[in-house]
């Protein structure tokens, strides 16, 4: 039988010194795994003594929040007959991403143009000896599609003839096109998209590779990662200065580990102009919307998101009006030293009520169906295409009236102490109540996002690299993160081949450190067609 399992009183400082007294015994990977699952044990700790947590929040936090769709939260309304009948259904235009696959959609293969063997165009038909043949405008397509590692290697082996008089060796000389150096610039972009856009940590790629007789060792991946950061880095500060001439910015952060800001030392030299008390280590995603195109930026370290939208606003051209901001209600995701329009995420707000809809069925139901019916009206604005002062007007004639009456209900609620004010309830509708005027400003500022999710989304690249990779091991290291994910989202959103777009930076270094400006994701095929091959 096993033991029962006993209670055991620790306060943080003894369970440090407990850490450091097994520190000589273990080796540095196991003991970093440890002091990392020692300080969220002690984070989850602090949580649950300083808030009033429900096991519902609690599951969230740990394991992530599932669906937050009206009927998964709430499921069948009983009404469903009014709300979703039939016809509606029948109009809805199928999802988008189902079904096989064109040849078109192959953008990234190798094309083979074959020509009929026998037949040209002109030719007399073989067929009916009477008509000419004729080319087609679309050519018939097959694709074939062939499994390899995603890093491979050619062996050039050299001749060697030997005189056997005077013992001179000549070797054969190498194809003269071949790159004098060993990872050609593809394979750095290909670790980096491996690692920083789809999560793949450096050893489990050093496990595949080494399987498939490709071996690269996890710390040669670092440095041919870090070899090319260092050639991006006039890119990326022109990626940053342009983001901070955008007219609409989001922002928002996430938790993230950095192994070297564990050091008390080392934090307060690298962040000596926060306070000493603070302990937290962030990622912050900023989505910047300038001149129809959108830039994400990424940085990790001891800064709140408002904190690092102030540094990217220090580039913002004086002459400039105020940004639109978009983020969550937390203080800390604020730039007071900058002038912001300053909208809230009704996504945030409509969460509240999620959170609690088991508990208050029908009150919920009323919120979350009104915040829907207008976000189908903002889909129906953004399937038509409207400009922004379009879309304000049409907003403010149809969601203008469900939001008014939506407010009304909710002060109801507290005047006429309809909802006890500490309750789940209460807490939801004074979040509501208290950032209204900025969870509407889209009925007020033409351009006004009804929500943050663009930035939560980008986001999710951080968070993939948190649950692959769990930390950063050093300040540098997080820095190059940061770097190619900023490359990698905004050519994702902006349907650019992160690729070759990263590829092409590295072969036109000395270009891209002259003019950074010529080679951003929206325009360097154009600077590419002027300068010719590298």
């Amino acid at each position: 039988m096993s033991a029962t399992p006993q209670w055991v009183d620790l306060d943080l400082d003894e369970l440090n010194a407990a850490l450091a007294r097994a520190k000589p015994l273990l080796e540095e990977a196991d003991y970093d795994q440890l002091s990392l699952s020692v300080a969220g044990f002690a984070q989850l700790l602090q949580i649950i003594d300083n808030q009033r947590l429900s096991l519902k929040r609690l599951r969230h936090m740990l394991f992530g929040a599932p669906s937050e769709k009206s009927r998964k939260v709430l499921g069948k309304p009983s009404d469903s007959g009014d709300r979703n009948n039939g016809s509606r259904k029948k109009n809805k235009p199928p999802p988008s991403g189902h079904g096989r696959n064109a040849a078109a959609d192959y953008t990234g293969g190798e094309r083979v143009t074959l020509d009929h063997p026998s037949l040209n165009a002109g030719q007399r038909c073989p067929d009916c000896e009477l008509g000419k043949l004729c080319a087609q405008r679309e050519p018939g397509s097959l694709v074939r599609i062939v499994g390899q590692a995603p890093l491979g290697a050619t062996v050039y082996e050299l001749e060697k003839l030997r005189c056997n008089l005077c013992g001179e060796v000549f070797t054969a000389p190498p194809p003269e096109d071949l790159s004098p150096n060993k990872y050609d610039e593809s394979a750095a972009t290909m670790i980096s998209a491996l690692k920083y856009g789809s999560g793949f940590p450096f050893n489990r790629l050093d496990r595949l590779q080494h399987d498939f007789g490709i071996p690269l060792p996890a710390s040669t991946q670092w440095d041919i990662v870090e070899r090319a950061a260092g050639k991006l880095v006039p890119v990326h500060h022109e990626l940053i200065r342009q983001a901070a001439q955008g007219e609409l910015i989001h922002n928002d952060d996430t938790n993230m580990r950095v192994l070297e800001l564990m050091d008390p030392e080392t934090r307060q030299m690298v962040f000596a102009d926060l306070a000493p008390e603070r302990c937290g280590v962030f990622t912050s995603g900023i989505v910047s919307v300038h001149e129809q195109r959108t830039i994400v930026l990424f940085f990790t370290g001891a800064k709140h998101a408002g904190e690092n939208l102030a540094h990217v606003l220090q580039q913002r051209a004086l002459d400039l009006a105020p940004p639109i901001q978009m983020c969550d209600g937390l203080s800390r995701n604020l730039a007071p030293t900058f002038q912001t329009i300053l909208a809230n995420c009704n996504a945030h707000g409509r969460r509240k009520f999620v959170e609690v809809a088991n508990n208050f069925p029908v009150e919920c139901r009323y919120v979350l169906d009104t915040l829907g019916d207008v976000y189908k009206l903002d889909a129906v604005a953004k399937m038509d295409e409207l400009s922004p002062e379009q879309r304000l007007t049409f907003h403010q004639l149809h969601s203008a009236p469900l939001m008014s009456k939506l407010h009304a209900w909710m002060k109801k609620q507290k005047e006429e102490k309809l909802v006890e004010p500490n309750s789940g309830l209460g807490q939801a509708i004074d979040y509501m109540t208290n950032h209204w005027a900025k969870l509407t400003l889209f009925l007020h500022v033409p351009g006004a996002p009804l929500d943050n999710n663009v930035c939560e989304r980008a986001l999710k690249k951080a968070i993939l690299h948190r649950k692959s990779s769990m930390f950063f091991k050093t300040i540098n290291g997080a820095r190059v993160g940061d770097m190619f994910m900023s490359f990698i989202h905004t050519c994702q959103l902006g349907g650019v081949n992160p690729f070759h777009y990263l590829t092409e930076l590295q072969k036109h270094a000395h270009d891209i450190a002259v003019e950074p400006g010529d080679w951003m994701p929206w325009n360097y095929r154009d600077t590419l067609a002027r300068a010719g091959p590298p």
